[in-house]
């Protein structure tokens, strides 16, 4: 068999095994939207998962690093750099948390709050591009579907999987 048809039969191998399903056109959807959004936030100065960071303290008031870490689904040591770069940019402050003195609570800084209003614009703009031509009702059936799906993968992991 020839250089040029192994590559063709390889392709078309590839190509059925990653069929477009729900797991996997989710992921791509997600991964197209931290792009986009990766993008927008620069123009702000910070990075797409800066963004996301400051956007699970905006919605979290007090949460700690590990719980950021995990929500992020970082290392604990990746989340506390995000949060030293993001404490120098003057967006978060650390504070002591009065319940276990070995961790600290963080919060958005005003200026961080200001920020997070601007890019509310940017974040609206990119869900608007990505359900452009889909009528009103079907952009709540597609939220309604999304829900189930994330209702569905929330229950607790069978132990045997995490293995």
């Amino acid at each position: 068999m020839s250089k040029s048809a192994l590559i063709k039969v390889s392709i078309a191998i590839i190509a059925t095994a990653m069929k477009p399903n729900v797991a996997f056109l989710s992921s791509d959807v997600g991964r197209l939207f931290r792009r986009r959004f990766g993008v927008a936030a620069r123009r702000f100065g910070v990075t797409g998962p800066q963004w996301r960071a400051l956007g699970v303290i905006q919605r979290s008031p007090g949460t700690n690093q590990q719980a950021l870490a995990s929500w992020l689904e970082v290392e604990a040591i990746t989340a506390a750099r995000m949060i030293d770069r993001l404490e120098k940019l003057g967006l978060v402050e650390r504070r002591d948390d009065p319940a276990d003195r070995r961790r600290w609570c963080l919060y958005l800084t005003p200026q961080a709050e200001d920020l997070m209003a601007r890019m509310a614009s940017c974040a609206r703009d990119v869900v608007a591009e990505s359900v452009a031509g889909l009528s009103e009702a079907e952009q709540n059936q597609l939220l309604a579907l999304l829900e189930r799906v994330r209702s569905n993968l929330s229950d607790e992991i069978p132990a045997e999987a995490e293995t």
